[in-house]
């Protein structure tokens, strides 16, 4: 599983034109399964994403996380995250997961995360085609994969 962070000061989806969801201060979780993701996957990236210290404190220092600054987050899934460029110039995207896996590994995300904290959490429609509003906020931009935890 991997994911792109993003801290924001706002996130729109927007669907066939119409606004489908929006959050304020917060993160933007662009989300990217494959096959082998599991439940453990899950847990250890939301106990990575609620407990990043990525916002700032009084002294302008990176100390508090969006559990911290009670924000808002916005998950969208992106399958092109695992896409490949080795070869040619048109991406392949064989090691992202096949829709119905990734569709549910993707709601058990959303349940999941929901349910390890209360703060405001929105989302995109897997598998549609959207279109995203934000600003970013710094910027700050985190990559975490969890078949590399560094």
């Amino acid at each position: 599983m991997r994911v792109i962070i993003q801290r924001v000061n706002y996130t729109e989806i927007s669907i066939n034109n119409n606004v489908h969801s929006s959050i304020s201060k917060g993160l933007l979780l662009l989300l990217g399964i494959e096959e082998t993701d599991t439940p453990n996957d899950i847990d250890w990236l939301i106990n990575k994403i609620l407990h990043l210290r990525i916002f700032s404190d009084e002294n302008a220092l990176m100390n508090l996380s969006i559990l911290d600054v009670q924000g808002d987050i916005m998950v969208v899934s992106q399958f092109t995250l695992f896409a490949s460029t080795k070869k040619g110039t048109r991406p392949g995207f064989t090691r992202a997961a096949k829709p119905d896996f990734a569709k549910t590994i993707y709601h058990d995300f959303l349940d999941k995360i929901r349910l390890k904290c209360k703060l405001n959490i929105q989302s995109g429609l897997f598998g549609m085609d959207m279109q995203l509003k934000l600003l970013n906020n710094g910027p700050v931009t985190i990559f975490i994969d969890t078949k590399n935890k560094e």
